[in-house]
């Protein structure tokens, strides 16, 4: 007979160890929803939303999904006035939607003049797994979950030239150093003392390599590990592709003061073309068709749980 405590903090846990199907389907609250402009967005919700539930449906039945719940929910961030619980998959608007959190938290007035330091760097925002079991377990039950994906390759590219084709004293020194001494063969003594420079063909033979000099980084980690939508019942997908329509109908979802709309400036290096299919195309250029068909294989799961059209 275990006690009620122990109930309380077993219960998480067995729910989220070596899961084989996802959770059932919960229909959107839509009461706090005003006029009639929002038939279309609500309609393609529905169609995301279905479509991933079936999917995993299909996935999960063949492959036992072991996680831990602390690790499972690490990279979601909670909202706890109007219940919101965000995943965070960076370069698919997650500075904005951070802004946005911090608004609708009381932290800040206005989305627009907090900074990049701020929103990254703050710490403001309290992460779900900063909580306790039955915290986690409840606001996983009763809170209104969200995740905003974007077309892979085109993640991966923007991904590639925020942290690589700027300065930056971070990924340079860490990343790039460990990417050029492994697959640049003539580098020169400043590039390896610098790790500027990295080409876009070496961060792919990193991306792709089973024994990486260094690991694995959130800009281009898939989705499928960020947020595990297979385990956890997201009940909005919004997309990159159609951020502002899809933010601004989750906003009136949730109840969000009606002067609160999702920022529409770019967060960093703002001059730069924002990343898209072509500019994706010429960087997929410089790649052997090989590389291609292994980098579209590492983001195989991502194509296929958010139905994106393969390149």
């Amino acid at each position: 007979q275990l006690s009620d405590q122990q109930k309380v903090s077993e219960s998480p846990l067995s729910q989220f160890r070596g899961v084989y199907l996802p959770p059932a389907l919960h229909p959107l609250n839509k009461t706090l929803v005003k006029g009639g402009k929002w038939k279309d967005v609500d309609r393609t919700q529905e169609k995301r939303r279905s479509f991933l539930h079936d999917f995993c449906k299909k996935y999960n039945s063949r492959k036992k999904l072991q996680t831990h719940l602390m690790h499972l929910v690490s990279r979601i961030y909670v909202e706890d006035r109007h219940k919101v619980l965000y995943c965070e998959v960076p370069k698919a608007g997650c500075s904005n939607w951070k802004r946005v959190l911090m608004v609708l938290n009381g932290l800040a007035t206005s989305a627009q003049n907090i900074s990049h330091d701020d929103v990254h760097y703050g710490k403001h925002l309290r992460k779900l797994d900063s909580y306790d079991l039955k915290g986690i377990y409840t606001r996983l039950n009763t809170y209104t979950k969200t995740i905003f994906v974007r077309d892979p390759m085109e993640r991966l590219v923007s991904a590639f030239r925020d942290k690589f084709e700027h300065p930056n004293s971070y990924y340079h020194p860490v990343f790039g150093k460990a990417i050029i001494k492994k697959y640049r063969h003539d580098a020169n003594e400043e590039a390896l003392k610098t790790g500027s420079g990295v080409k876009f063909k070496e961060f792919i033979q990193y991306l792709l390599d089973s024994h990486r000099p260094v690991g694995m980084d959130i800009h281009w980690e898939q989705v499928s590990k960020l947020c595990y939508p297979c385990l956890i019942n997201y009940d909005f997908i919004g997309k990159f592709e159609t951020l502002e329509e899809d933010a601004n109908y989750f906003l009136q979802l949730v109840g969000a003061p009606a002067e609160l709309k999702f920022p529409k400036f770019k967060d960093r290096h703002s001059s730069d073309e924002r990343t898209s299919a072509e500019v994706v195309r010429q960087y997929l250029k410089e790649l052997s068709k090989e590389e291609r068909q292994l980098t579209y294989d590492f983001y195989y799961l991502d194509y296929l749980m958010f139905n994106y059209t393969s390149p």
